[in-house]
């Protein structure tokens, strides 16, 4: 990167970085509370907002959300007539999964091959970090020029919802020019990316009986309806032979525009085992940006070891459906659960509880602020073009800040590049992308203020 003093102090600020993204990586900040302490969350929160009012931010508060979590807010005024821009970011994180598969410990940031690992490196205490570092390399370099709004949410990982509807009933809270989500990432290492599309999401609990209690299966197999044999056979009727997903009266035929997604890079950035082919028709932005995308999260049903032969009398899924641009949610969701009803075999009584739900984005990417960014990380990047991609992923917050602001201008990057492997285990971030991106931020705001 060529030398410039914003440059030179974001990369002076690196190791202070590591530091605060140590201690906040330390908090088990899961906002599911049957798993993991409310606790842990409030004191994620609470080291956020004494993070912000150490850089002078103003009316930062704790925000009670209608889901039962904790949203950050501050607010930095800038010079008087300036415009004013949103930042985003979230540090509640996923849960850790299997503990066994992490090299290190999830909640401790370990240095390790030049990345930083630790559960929400990347995905997105990692983004809160680098909206602090964009605003202090300003600050050292004459100012940040624009009215800075923060918001880091509590809940964004479980699509409870609790921060859209706390904007909903406080629409003057987040109202801005410009937000910049800081939630999404480069479509690979070193490759400015700014996100233009992001799938929606539909969350649903489903649950089938058959019998009034299990049966043994010698007495009563053969003839006794198995509730988890008609749960594997529900599932499967979302998928076809080639494993594209097939909702009834949900189309899958959609095209994406934009970068495109080689086969051979997905490969390598899934991690999918030799042999083993990829699922779907079209081309892999097709699949993960332009079309909907079933996947069962979990299931409750007998573990290997400790089964009975047994008749199965009930039996539960927990299964997510990626909506894309262009699809309403609500209406996605009334098909998946026709869909389900349709197809549960042998009159088996089936009951769907909906969990979560998010509508689909898609931004204006002709708007001013896109300029701004794009000879922001033209600086950030020596020699590299801004590319425009898609996310598979959902923020539900984009449609609600969208409808209420329907004139503020929404720009998604971040640190969630293929390699930090984002909800799996072994996540982390590219202190490289961290600095870059924190640099790009900052000449953002210095463009977009100038503009």
């Amino acid at each position: 990167m060529p030398s410039n003093p914003v440059a030179e102090t974001v990369a002076s600020l690196l190791p202070r970085a590591k530091a605060e993204l140590t201690e906040l990586v330390a908090f088990k900040s899961v906002a599911d509370f049957t798993q993991f302490p409310k606790s842990e969350s409030d004191a994620a929160a609470a080291w956020i907002a004494d993070a912000l009012r150490a850089e002078g931010f103003t009316d930062v508060a704790l925000l009670d959300t209608p889901d039962g979590t904790q949203s950050v807010y501050g607010h930095l005024p800038g010079p008087e007539g300036a415009k004013t821009v949103l930042l985003y970011a979230h540090y509640d994180v996923q849960p850790p999964l299997d503990e066994a598969g992490w090299a290190t410990p999830p909640f401790e940031l370990t240095e390790r091959d030049g990345r930083w690992y630790g559960r929400g490196t990347a995905d997105c205490k990692g983004g809160f970090i680098m909206h602090l570092l964009a605003l202090r390399a300003l600050k050292a370099n004459g100012g940040v020029p624009v009215n800075v709004k923060v918001i880091v949410e509590g809940s964004e990982e479980q699509g409870t919802g609790g921060l859209e509807r706390y904007a909903e009933q406080h629409p003057e809270l987040l109202a801005a020019d410009t937000i910049v989500i800081g939630d999404a990432g480069n479509f690979r290492v070193g490759l400015p990316t700014v996100t233009t599309t992001l799938r929606g999401m539909t969350l649903v609990r489903v649950r089938i009986d058959t019998l009034a209690g299990n049966l043994h299966s010698g007495q009563f197999g053969g003839a006794a309806p198995d509730a988890l044999a008609a749960l594997i056979r529900v599932l499967d009727s979302l998928r076809a032979e080639d494993g594209s997903t097939t909702v009834d009266g949900l189309d899958a035929t959609a095209e994406w525009d934009g970068l495109e997604y080689t086969e051979e890079q997905f490969r390598a950035d899934a991690r999918v085992l030799d042999g083993v082919g990829l699922i779907g028709g079209g081309s892999v932005a097709d699949r993960i940006w332009a079309r909907p995308a079933v996947t069962v999260l979990g299931m409750d049903c007998p573990p290997v070891v400790g089964a009975t032969p047994s008749v199965q009398s009930s039996a539960r899924a927990l299964v997510s459906l990626r909506v894309p641009p262009g699809v309403d949610a609500a209406e996605a969701t009334k098909l998946l659960q026709a869909h389900i009803e349709a197809h549960t075999p042998w009159g088996a009584r089936v009951g769907i509880e909906q969990i979560g739900q998010g509508q689909a984005f898609r931004a204006d990417t002709s708007s001013p602020a896109y300029q701004a960014m794009a000879d922001a990380m033209a600086v950030a990047y020596p020699g590299e073009t801004m590319q425009y991609a898609g996310q598979g992923g959902s923020i539900p917050l984009c449609n609600t800040l969208a409808g209420l602001y329907p004139q503020a201008e929404i720009l998604l990057i971040g640190l969630s590049e293929p390699e930090a492997q984002i909800h799996a285990v072994n996540e982390s971030v590219s202190p490289e992308e961290l600095e870059r991106l924190s640099v790009a931020e900052a000449l953002f705001l210095r463009n977009y203020a100038a503009g």
